[in-house]
């Protein structure tokens, strides 16, 4: 087991422990004065302006305040109590929600799928399709869901985004984009928000902004609006409908505004390109976002530990090390100089 948090002097544990960005905290500050109760505010009323001008489409945005909420609510908009979701068998959802999803989905299936460096493809989701007969004994797939970036730091590309939108309509499947990371993502790729969401097929974006400089606040988008009054109706059945929402849609705005969500994924995605360099052989993935997972064994994480940086286990022969908006420099530099002269 990695130490306390207290012990370490150079955490890379995870992007959920990164301090909250200050223009956060000023932004939460300034909402602290009387407005309407739930989202009935007028930051939260501000939220679907804010995303369809990013998305450059009319969209609906709704806060939550977690991942899993953003997840499970969104696929609940999707798919039946008696339907299926097919995931890859590395998702979030499937190995580290507690079972959520089928909780917000009164029953819902994961319909689990395999994928090099935790991607699904159109060939494997139809594999996963495939022994699955068109009658009342078995679950029917109603939609696909798919993590970005991926459990194993990969992104995926436009390309192939695109092909698995084109496969899920053509299936009458949905889409849903779990985008814990999504902001990473669009760093990696250069490219558009809507290119890597909306214009790729996806329906519903799971839009993560706690690891990136949040406090407790991220955005359920639906790009098709229909959608989005069974979310709203499913979020205050849920719990999750805040009385004072002003605040979680005061961190959204704040990160939002100027780019700022994206500047800070590209400074995180470049300090783990910093460590990366001192890897070499023993990654295990390409480092296309924030994550590093790395060849180690037990006294090399020993010995890394000793020298005060802070990681996660990640099986018995490696470690998973993830950087953050707030990661500093110096201390990226010396981790990586460290793993080389293991």
């Amino acid at each position: 087991m990695p130490p306390c948090f207290d012990d370490m002097d150079m955490q890379f544990l995870s992007d959920n422990a990164a301090r909250v960005h200050p223009a956060v905290w000023r932004a939460i500050a300034a909402a602290d004065a009387p407005d309407a109760p739930y989202d009935g505010d007028a930051l939260s009323q501000r939220l679907d302006e804010a995303f369809s001008v990013l998305f450059n489409r009319p969209c609906v945005a709704l806060w939550v305040a977690s991942g899993t909420a953003a997840n499970c609510l969104g696929l609940a908009a999707l798919v039946p109590p008696h339907g299926g979701v097919i995931c890859h068998r590395d998702a979030h959802i499937e190995t580290s929600e507690g079972g959520a999803p089928s909780f917000f989905t009164h029953g819902a299936k994961l319909l689990l799928a395999s994928g090099e460096g935790g991607k699904l493809t159109p060939e494997s989701i139809g594999a996963a399709i495939a022994p699955i007969r068109d009658d009342v004994h078995r679950v029917q797939p109603h939609a696909v869901s798919i993590t970005q970036a991926t459990e194993t730091g990969r992104v995926y590309t436009l390309a192939e985004l695109a092909a698995i939108g084109a496969y899920a309509r053509a299936a009458g499947l949905a889409l849903h984009m779990d985008g814990a990371r999504f902001a990473n993502a669009v760093a990696f790729l250069g490219c558009t928000p809507a290119a890597a969401s909306c214009a790729a097929g996806v329906d519903v974006l799971s839009f993560g902004f706690v690891k990136n400089g949040g406090m407790g606040a991220e955005a359920l988008v639906h790009f098709d609006p229909a959608r989005a009054d069974q979310a709203r109706r499913m979020r205050k059945r849920a719990g999750h409908l805040q009385s004072k929402g002003r605040f979680l849609a005061a961190q959204l705005l704040a990160l939002l505004e100027g780019g700022l969500w994206l500047d800070n994924a590209r400074a995180a995605n470049a300090a783990a390109q910093a460590i990366a360099e001192g890897a070499g052989a023993r990654l295990l993935e390409p480092v296309e976002g924030n994550q590093i997972f790395l060849r180690l064994a037990a006294p090399e994480r020993a010995a890394l530990r000793a020298q005060g940086f802070g990681f996660y286990d990640w099986g018995e022969e490696a470690a998973r090390i993830v950087t953050a908006w707030d990661s500093r420099e110096a201390d990226c530099r010396a981790l990586a100089r460290a793993i080389a002269a293991l």
